[in-house]
């Protein structure tokens, strides 16, 4: 195997994360992938580039003499890249701009702000509802460039009029509870220990209500109450002791609330990016489904409990 970037942008951005499982978050890969690949490169250069033990990961000497040609050499590429991104954007049948619609998920923010810096030169507005079918319509339309779209479990979305969706990442579903909840400093706690609760979960046209209540009926009890409502709500309501939530268990370390997993993962939310199949002729696809993929990693880097549950779950973050 020969060294090229590819290489060089992983070592480096190990080196910067100082473990494995931080870098394959960050990279979007899974954590034997991306230790499978850094074996490769250290037989490629005949010796380890990184000391590996229960501290983090730390670079040998070779490392960095790796690592300092790797901030002369990916600099330049990116520039180059910068430069004909440039370039092929001039085209006249390339976008300027792109609307982007975001449906069902907490990692609308992160994925525009690093659509925003990647895609220099393209105006990126943002439109959101709760359905997912209107997004694919749109998207068959023309009206909407993108989506990025949370969905509940294995959910089958629409491809009509050349829509293609991306799976991107499925996470558990967990329970919002108020700090002083009895059962809110318990690591997961079964669906039947909340049969008496009053639950609120986000709108949305999906099939997540009917499979919650199947969840429910499963544990031995129905749902006394369901209702809708957005997150900020939802939080205060859960912190008022009112109810408790159904949520995506990114971006949740606020004070007042705490996020818990369901024991066995009843629920789990999936999420997907789309566009038209002829999008490639417009703007870079690629890019795009790196900034979702970038998206979901820095909200668990952000969301240090779920962080630790994923590791704990042994799952690839």
């Amino acid at each position: 195997m020969e060294i090229d970037l590819r290489h060089l942008r992983l070592v480096t951005v190990v080196a910067e994360q100082g473990s494995v499982t931080k870098a394959s978050a960050a990279l979007g890969m899974a954590q034997p992938a991306l230790s499978a690949q850094l074996n490769r490169i250290d037989q490629a250069l005949g010796g380890p580039v990184f000391v590996r033990d229960r501290h983090g990961t730390r670079t040998t000497p070779l490392g960095e003499l790796v690592l300092r040609h790797a901030r002369v050499l990916l600099p330049a590429m990116e520039a180059f890249h910068d430069d004909v991104r440039r370039h092929v954007l001039a085209r006249p049948d390339a976008a300027t701009s792109l609307r982007v619609g975001t449906v069902s998920t907490v990692l609308g923010g992160i994925f525009l702000n690093r659509l925003r810096a990647d895609l220099a030169g393209v105006n990126v507005t943002s439109f959101t509802s709760w359905s997912a079918d209107a997004a694919a319509v749109r998207l068959a339309d023309g009206t909407l460039d993108i989506a990025l779209v949370g969905a509940c479990g294995d959910a089958v979305l629409p491809t009509e009029g050349g829509v293609e969706w991306t799976r991107l990442r499925t996470d558990p579903v967990f329970v919002l509870l108020p700090e002083d909840h009895r059962l809110a400093g318990d690591d997961e706690v079964p669906l039947g220990e909340l049969a008496q609760e009053n639950w609120l979960s986000a709108p949305g046209d999906g099939c997540f209500e009917r499979c919650f209540v199947a969840a429910c009926a499963r544990s031995g009890f129905t749902p006394r109450e369901v209702s809708e409502t957005e997150r900020a709500s939802a939080v205060e309501q859960v912190k008022g002791g009112h109810a408790i939530a159904l949520v995506q268990p990114l971006l949740l370390d606020l004070p007042g609330v705490r996020a818990v997993a369901l024991e066995g993962e009843p629920l789990r939310w999936t999420q997907y990016v789309a566009w038209r199949g002829d999008a490639g002729e417009r703007f870079d696809v690629d890019r795009v489904r790196a900034a979702a993929v970038y998206a979901h990693a820095e909200a668990v880097r952000r969301t240090p409990a779920y962080e630790r549950y994923v590791i704990a779950q042994g799952s690839a973050l």
